[in-house]
């Protein structure tokens, strides 16, 4: 399928430099350009490959003003990054799904499938089961009793859901998540550690998107819930009675500890620790590797264990390469200290 210049630019109401004649029919990245390809540029890192891409239409930011001869055919528009996620999903939303129950798939006779559904073979659809309208389920994914899937959604091949969890409308589930597996609670005993029976849910509301291999568990009592547009990325752990606010995303290896609320609109980068029992407020901004051991007010941004304003924790950071020879000086000093001591004793 081809666009033209100007069916892109009214699509994302841009202004075109150049050839509104201009046709693509895939993507590439700016550095990787080809003849009938757009690529996007947003990063200044990249400039200097705008002046030697083969790409038919590179899209940029307002404010781009080119230094030297550009043979591509520009849209500008208010964020690039933002139009060419716009043009990715009219991309993805073109292709054609796949539809229809396979037979080698076990499908509850009490469970409820809506219209145009997919339901790959050796998936599994437990009793009472209830799955949306043009939702899609891919081979070997577990849908437990009671579970209810809304419309829209994609559960990619290997995704487990226990049973009687909540999945909103437009969610995306990639391979090796589970949702709703038992939260760690055990207790102490004199023979080793009992069992707490974890008979809560998870809830997961719409356009929330669950990475690959990352886990969800179910609560005590109650729910585990994450709200709306919560992006979450793979190999992350959010623990039993959680709570994660609308809009908020994570990074790979983000690990939450249970009973903990998190704001809304937050950003954690990859491996962020979080103790349990803690709330973290809206707007919270955690740089890689923190460990947050308890509260911490909304509009927040800070990186470190603990958790410190960035620019402190890089002056720290500086400091701390310099400790060795600091140590050796204050040894040095000592050792002068006693020897006044003893000249002045004399």
């Amino acid at each position: 399928m081809e666009f033209s210049a100007k069916q892109i630019a009214a699509f994302i109401q841009g202004e075109i430099i150049g050839d509104e004649n201009a046709t693509v029919h895939t993507f590439a990245k700016i550095e990787e350009g080809m003849p009938g390809a757009i690529s996007f540029l947003s990063n200044p890192k990249y400039t200097p490959y705008i002046y030697e891409t083969q790409s038919s239409i590179v899209l940029v930011n307002k404010d781009f003003t080119p230094e030297h001869e550009i043979k591509t055919t520009l849209i500008k528009v208010d964020n690039a990054y933002e139009s060419l996620a716009k043009l990715l999903n009219l991309y993805e939303m073109s292709k054609p799904k796949k539809q229809g129950i396979d037979s080698l798939a076990f499908v509850a006779p009490s469970a409820k499938i809506g219209e145009n559904v997919y339901i790959g073979a050796f998936a599994y659809i437990g009793e009472n089961a209830v799955i949306g309208d043009n939702t899609q389920i891919y081979p070997h994914t577990f849908v437990g009793d009671g579970v209810k899937i809304g419309n829209n959604c994609l559960l990619y091949s290997n995704v487990n859901v226990y049973h009687d969890c909540r999945i909103g409308n437009e969610c995306i589930l990639h391979s090796g998540a589970v949702i709703g597996a038992d939260g760690f609670g055990f207790a102490p005993t004199s023979d080793g550690y009992d069992k707490i029976p974890q008979i809560g849910i998870v809830i997961l509301e719409d356009k929330v998107d669950i990475g690959a291999n990352t886990c969800v568990d179910r609560a005590t009592m109650g729910a585990t819930i994450i709200h709306s547009g919560v992006k979450i990325d793979n190999l992350v752990q959010i623990a039993h009675n959680d709570e994660v606010g609308s809009h908020t995303v994570m990074a790979a290896q983000v690990g939450i500890a249970g009973s903990t609320k998190i704001g809304e609109w937050c950003m954690f980068g990859g491996q962020v620790g979080i103790a349990g029992h803690s709330k973290i407020g809206d707007k919270v901004s955690l740089g890689a590797q923190s460990g947050v051991p308890g509260d911490i007010k909304s509009g927040s941004q800070l990186i470190g264990t603990p958790p410190m304003d960035p620019k402190q924790y890089f002056k720290a950071s500086v400091v701390q390469r310099s400790l060795p020879d600091m140590q050796k000086e204050l040894r040095n000093l000592r050792k002068e200290i006693e020897e006044l001591k003893q000249l002045l004793n004399k």
